[in-house]
């Protein structure tokens, strides 16, 4: 193996030991990356409404309908996307840049790769800054159409730390039919709104169970959450996706339901947010 192809070690970054006054970050101007195509942030007001299985289905479905796509696991308190996606390792590094690993005809980054699996990542701003701009500075992408970022729950470090490192297409907020998960996903498209981060649309999801003996939809978290939020922020409601137990069991094999079932409603209905995203996501929806 030569210098320039070895394996990275699972360890987490390092602390800069300079005195604080020293390290007081400089305001920093979005840094724009054309090879990363469309920057995607994938993000919710609260966690357990199913970002991760937005991310990972919407990533799959546009590498299945022919586009170049990468998947950054910006989530670095609860990085899932390994699991979902079927694919766990340290990634090598080349020439100093990270190789990401694949799955499914996407690329895929995430700090789960890096440190193991009952590590927790106790850190604040800084560091969360940095590990985002690592993921999109210091890793070998090449050329993409799409990159789609799953962001932690809430309004916090990560979400400023993309938007401040990178100019994002759009945003798209996953909320379930319930009011208080509502309410929280209200406040996470503000946020967006206030950095000059257009919202393309609001994914509802858990809009039902379908019961696998009568077909009855039941529907067991409320409904027409989604749509409310929807008109009241004036944007497009994107889909509705069932709660349906083989997007579990797909999730924890690390096989997206758009692949392990794709005729299925959940399955049609991710595909159909895929499709909404790539249509909106156009120049016309680019940051100024």
């Amino acid at each position: 193996m030569s210098n320039g192809e070895r394996t990275a070690g699972r360890a987490l970054p390092v602390m800069d030991d300079r005195p604080a006054a020293q390290r007081v970050p400089k305001p920093q101007q979005p840094v724009a990356y054309p090879e990363l195509g469309r920057v995607i942030a994938i993000s919710s007001g609260k966690g357990g409404v199913g970002k991760s299985t937005i991310a990972t289905n919407v990533a799959v479905a546009l590498a299945l309908s022919g586009a170049r796509v990468g998947l950054m696991d910006a989530d670095v308190y609860g990085p899932n996307v390994p699991r979902m996606m079927g694919v766990n390792a340290p990634p090598p590094v080349l020439n100093e840049k990270i190789v990401p690993l694949e799955a499914h005809g996407v690329k895929i980054i995430s700090l789960g790769f890096l440190i193991e699996r009952d590590q927790p990542a106790i850190w604040r701003g800084p560091i969360v800054m940095k590990i985002v701009n690592q993921f999109l500075r210091d890793v070998a992408w090449g050329e993409l159409d799409y990159l789609i970022v799953d962001m932690p729950p809430g309004t916090g470090d990560a979400q400023l730390s993309l938007v401040q490192a990178t100019m994002v297409r759009g945003a798209i907020i996953v909320t379930t039919p319930q009011e208080v998960a509502v309410g929280d996903a209200l406040r996470g498209a503000k946020m967006f709104e206030r950095v000059n981060v257009p919202v393309l649309g609001i994914v509802e999801n858990m809009s039902w169970f379908e019961c696998p003996h009568c077909g009855k939809p039941s529907s067991l978290f409320g409904s027409g959450g989604g749509e409310r939020l929807a008109t009241e922020l004036g944007l497009p409601l994107l889909g509705q996706v069932p709660l349906y137990p083989r997007i579990m069991e797909g999730a924890d094999r690390g096989e997206p339901v758009v692949v392990a079932d794709p005729e299925s409603a959940a399955a049609r209905a991710l595909s159909q947010v895929a499709e909404r995203v790539r249509d909106l996501s156009g120049e016309s929806g680019a940051r100024s």
